[in-house]
């Protein structure tokens, strides 16, 4: 008896892998030119010469499309975030955290159209499945890694008033961050993360979407600013000199 070969189906795989990459590309180029709200399977199959019937086989929907689109985003603004932190590893969390900041800041800029798409105003109609936590997390938990860093090491005195830290942030925040069941204590100062993301998103969202004009003569200085800060009421201090 022959036994059946795989190859066939390994070079459907990589046809399949092939035409997906070419679809995202399409759906990234409509996604720059008419923004999400106008985003369509049809568009995108005629971008690409195919029937809109024949799109449909990869993907079911527009809120699928949509959802492929975010989980790339959301995984390479993560990635960005995380070599950002390796790669000034020694620094202390402080000037981690600030490097992790500019090298975000570098990618909203260079893909404006993804930063909008994740951070910016929700698409109407649209509902982010559970598919999309995982990866929307892996900034928030570099966040929450550089602040339990400085948690540990004692140089974080964090400013404001006392609060019960329960309820502040969902569990897959702190799990995905290796924090289980995390201590009063524990909790309260990995709150503060909040204040760090909102002022990172905040930041790029005033420059990205044109609120500085006549505002900051170097728009750079002014971010760094912003995020020491914030940083500092968190009780990170970072050193701009």
């Amino acid at each position: 008896m022959t036994e059946p070969t795989t190859a066939p189906l390994r070079a459907r795989d990589r046809a399949r892998a092939a035409l997906m990459a070419e679809l995202l590309a399409a759906a990234r180029a409509r996604l720059e030119s008419e923004g999400s709200a106008a985003l369509s399977l049809r568009a995108v199959a005629r971008d690409l010469g195919m029937a809109s019937s024949a799109v449909y086989r990869y993907v079911p929907s527009r809120d699928a499309l949509l959802t492929l689109l975010i989980i790339e985003a959301y995984d390479a603004v993560g990635q960005v975030a995380e070599d950002a932190a390796a790669g000034a590893r020694g620094a202390g969390p402080a000037q981690t955290w600030l490097e992790v900041a500019r090298a975000v800041r570098r990618w909203a800029l260079d893909q404006p159209y993804s930063f909008e798409l994740i951070y910016g105003t929700p698409v109407r109609g649209y509902r982010a499945p559970d598919d999309t936590v995982r990866a929307a997390l892996r900034l928030w938990s570099v966040i929450v890694e550089l602040t339990m860093t400085a948690f540990a090491d004692g140089v974080l005195d964090p400013a404001g008033p006392s609060f019960d830290p329960s309820g502040r942030m969902a569990p897959e925040a702190y799990a995905y961050a290796g924090l289980t069941d995390p201590a009063p204590d524990v909790a309260r100062a990995a709150a503060r993360t909040a204040t760090l993301f909102t002022s990172l998103v905040g930041a790029i969202s005033v420059e990205l979407f044109g609120h500085l004009h006549r505002v900051a003569d170097d728009p750079a200085l002014l971010f760094d600013v912003t995020i020491a800060t914030s940083a500092a009421g968190v009780g990170l201090r970072i050193s701009l000199d």
